[in-house]
């Protein structure tokens, strides 16, 4: 792949570190030894998902909301989103004395609507897909001048959640490849920018599920396509990467060296080690990286990180994946 200069910079994301410092977690690593062992190289997991709100999505929402004016603060923030981006921003508003509106599909887990509520945002349930719930959050800005704060595709969001490759490159400077959960590119675009920048050669890979995986039908197809949102253990990678995507998929496009797709056996399986081995509770989107792993999808010359994203998962469905199950009930993925 061609090494374009990416939309948003290293120095972007070096004036989001600083920005946002102090208002959350420099989360640390921590080096495993049984994936080490499996891969032949040294594996570290970032622990993102020890963030204050239980994922990485915290970082670009409040780095957004603190770009915005007080005027624009004022007038309230919006976005669509499949859980953790809404709670993110939910949470970051409320601290910034702004008001949240979360737009969601029907097929969000309810654990992850009830905590945005609890947050006092206002929820709104529009729909079957992250494209619908889209549609209402345009409405409200056009027709109460909300501001919008997407999920992935905005300048500010991506330099967020690249800060969490700065911290890499900190913790472990010697990396040689970097495994990031790619769902509309938010955090792959800003980790690939962050680590591009600081260290070439250092390869950074997107892991998303099989089941609708749009970056990579995109990314297959040369441009922005909608694919079928299904349900996956994996749920906080679901959704579209929009038609008019400005930003992540041109960024993805550039900057990653590979996308890989996992199984939802193999998420499972990612989960039930992070749990039994490393002793560690992850969402299924926060364990795609040990999945691909465990399956031997990823090999490496040296160091490796992988970055366990989220931590926010019903805990019901969490002891059947550990207790052995490899997918969703019967009657939440119908």
């Amino acid at each position: 792949m061609s090494r374009q200069q990416p939309f948003v910079s290293l120095d972007d994301i070096r004036a989001a570190a600083a920005r946002i410092a102090g208002r959350l977690l420099r989360t640390p690593t921590a080096q495993s030894a049984s994936l080490g062992e499996l891969a032949g190289v040294p594996v570290h997991l970032k622990l993102e998902h020890h963030q204050t709100t239980g994922s990485f999505k915290l970082r670009g929402a409040t780095n957004a909301v603190l770009s915005l004016t007080s005027v624009e603060r004022a007038l309230g923030v919006v976005a669509a989103s499949t859980g953790n981006h809404g709670r993110a921003l939910a949470h970051a508003a409320k601290v910034e004395g702004s008001i949240a509106t979360i737009c969601m599909s029907r097929l969000v887990p309810e654990n992850k609507v009830s905590e945005i509520r609890r947050l006092g945002a206002e929820v709104r349930i529009v729909g079957n897909s992250q494209d619908e719930a889209q549609a209402e959050v345009d409405r409200l800005v056009a027709d109460k001048g909300m501001i919008m704060v997407p999920p992935f595709d905005h300048a500010a969001v991506i330099a967020g959640q690249g800060t969490l490759g700065l911290e890499i490159m900190d913790q472990v400077p010697g990396v040689e490849t970097v495994l990031v959960p790619l769902s509309g590119g938010g955090l792959a675009a800003g980790i690939a920018a962050a680590v591009k920048g600081l260290r070439p050669k250092t390869r950074v890979i997107g892991l998303t599920m099989e089941r609708g995986a749009a970056m990579k039908a995109s990314l297959d197809a040369g441009h922005p396509v909608q694919v079928e949102e299904l349900p996956s253990l994996a749920d906080s990678l679901g959704g579209g990467i929009g038609l008019g995507n400005a930003l992540t998929f041109a960024m993805c496009g550039d900057l990653l060296d590979d996308v890989i797709l996992v199984t939802e056996k193999e998420i499972a399986a990612g989960m039930r080690h992070a749990y039994a081995a490393e002793r560690e509770i992850v969402e299924g989107a926060g364990a795609v990286g040990i999945a691909a792993l465990l399956s031997g999808r990823v090999t490496s010359t040296g160091p490796i990180v992988a970055i366990l994203s989220g931590r926010n998962i019903d805990m019901g469905l969490h002891r059947r994946i550990i207790n052995g199950a490899s997918s969703l009930p019967e009657e939440v993925a119908a």
